[in-house]
C-alpha cells in the first residue's frame, strides 16, 4: 500500500467565482433560477456581467472550495483541475497554491477561457449560480495521477463534474484508483437541478462506488423524488453505508453503518452569503474523517466550518479554520 501524503485528493472544476448583490426582481428579469446552478455560455456570461452590480472575485469552484477548507484546518490537500493559460488560470492556481494545497494540473493552451461563476446573493443569502465551465470542462483521464490518488486518504469529487463527459471519466478513473489502493471515495451530489439531470447515475454511485456521500435537504428528497426528508433518510441508509445529509440551521444529519446521529449547526451571528456552506462543510467532515475522528466530531467540525463560510462573502475562510477548531477542542 502507498504511503499516505495527502488528506485529501480533490477533483472538481476550476472556477473563478464573480459575487454580487441582487434583488429577487432582478432574478425575475433576467430569467435567473434563483438557489440553484444553471449552466450558461459565454456570450450569456458577458451579458450578465454587465447588468451586475460591482462585483467581488475570488477563486472558487465547489470542490477546490473544500480543499481550500481543508487547508485552513492545518491539513494536507490535493487538487485537480483544468483552466486556462490565461489570468483568471493564473489567479486559480496562485489562490490553491498560496494556501498550501498540491496543485499541478496543466493548464489547457487553447480553448475555452478558464470557467467563472456568476453568484448573484439575494437579501435572504440565498445565491444563484449561473455557470460558463470553459476550460473546467476539459479535466480529463490523462490528468489524473495515480500515485497521488493512491497516496490520499480519500478522494473527493463533485457531482458538477458529470456534467462534461471527459470529467466523467476522470471521476471514473480516480474513483477505481482509489478503491483498488483501499482508500475512500467521497461524492457529493452539489446541487439538486445537477441531481435532476443525473439522478439514476448518481443513485447507482450512492448504491454501488460511493463510501461516503454528501448533499443538502433538497438534493437528497431530489436524488430519492420523496417529499419528505425523513423518507430521503430511511432510503439513504438503504443504500449508503455513510452518508452526511446538511439541513442548513437545522444542522446535519449523518448515517453510519445503520445508525443515524444529529449534529447541530454552528451559531453563527449573521448570515450573509450562504455561498460555499456545503463546500465547508464537507472539508471539515472529510478533515475529520481522514484523521479517524468519529462521526459526531466530524459533523461538528463541518458544522464549524460551513458557520465561518457564511459570516462572511466568498466561499473560503478568510478565519483559520484551525484555530477555531483548537478553540473549540475539536481537533
Amino acid at each position: 500500500m502507498s504511503q499516505l501524503k495527502f488528506d485529501v485528493a480533490g477533483i472538481g472544476n476550476a472556477i473563478v467565482d464573480v459575487i454580487a448583490d441582487a434583488s429577487d426582481e432582478f432574478l425575475i428579469a433576467n430569467g435567473i433560477q434563483k438557489g440553484g446552478m444553471t449552466l450558461i455560455d459565454e456570450a450569456r456570461a458577458d451579458e450578465l456581467y454587465a447588468k451586475m452590480g460591482p462585483a467581488v472575485e475570488v477563486s472558487g469552484g465547489s470542490c477546490a472550495n473544500t480543499i481550500a477548507g481543508i487547508a485552513s484546518l492545518g491539513g494536507k490537500g490535493l487538487y485537480f483541475g483544468k483552466v486556462r493559460d490565461d489570468q483568471l488560470g493564473d489567479v486559480f492556481r496562485h489562490d490553491l497554491k498560496a494556501i498550501g494545497v498540491h496543485y499541478d494540473t496543466p493548464a489547457a493552451t487553447d480553448g475555452p477561457s478558464t470557467a467563472r461563476c456568476y453568484i448573484l446573493v439575494t437579501p435572504d443569502a440565498q445565491r444563484s449560480m449561473n455557470t460558463f465551465l470553459g476550460a473546467a470542462g476539459g479535466v480529463g483521464p490523462e490528468d489524473i495521477d495515480e500515485d497521488q490518488v493512491k497516496a490520499s486518504a480519500i478522494t473527493y469529487m463533485e457531482g458538477y463534474l458529470w456534467d462534461p463527459p471527459r470529467a466523467k471519466d476522470a471521476f471514473v478513473k480516480a474513483s477505481e484508483i482509489a478503491h483498488k489502493a483501499d482508500r475512500i471515495v467521497s461524492l457529493t451530489l452539489s446541487d439538486s437541478f445537477c441531481v435532476d439531470r443525473y439522478r439514476d447515475e448518481f443513485r447507482k454511485l450512492a448504491k454501488e462506488e460511493v463510501d461516503l456521500l454528501f448533499a443538502n435537504e433538497a438534493e437528497i428528497m431530489s436524488l430519492y423524488e420523496v417529499d419528505t426528508f425523513d423518507a430521503a433518510l430511511q432510503a439513504v441508509r438503504k443504500d449508503c453505508k455513510f452518508a452526511a445529509l446538511t439541513r442548513s440551521e437545522a444542522g446535519s444529519v449523518i448515517v453510519a453503518d445503520g445508525d443515524v446521529h444529529v449534529v447541530d449547526a454552528a451559531k453563527v451571528d449573521k448570515v450573509v452569503d450562504s455561498t460555499g456552506a456545503g463546500d465547508l462543510y464537507a472539508a471539515g467532515f472529510l478533515f475529520g474523517l481522514a484523521r479517524g475522528f468519529d462521526p459526531v466530531r466530524c459533523g461538528q467540525l463541518g458544522s464549524m466550518a460551513a458557520a465561518e463560510s457564511i459570516s462572511h462573502y466568498g466561499p473560503r475562510p478568510i478565519t483559520s479554520l484551525k484555530k477555531l477548531a483548537d478553540d473549540r477542542d475539536l481537533i
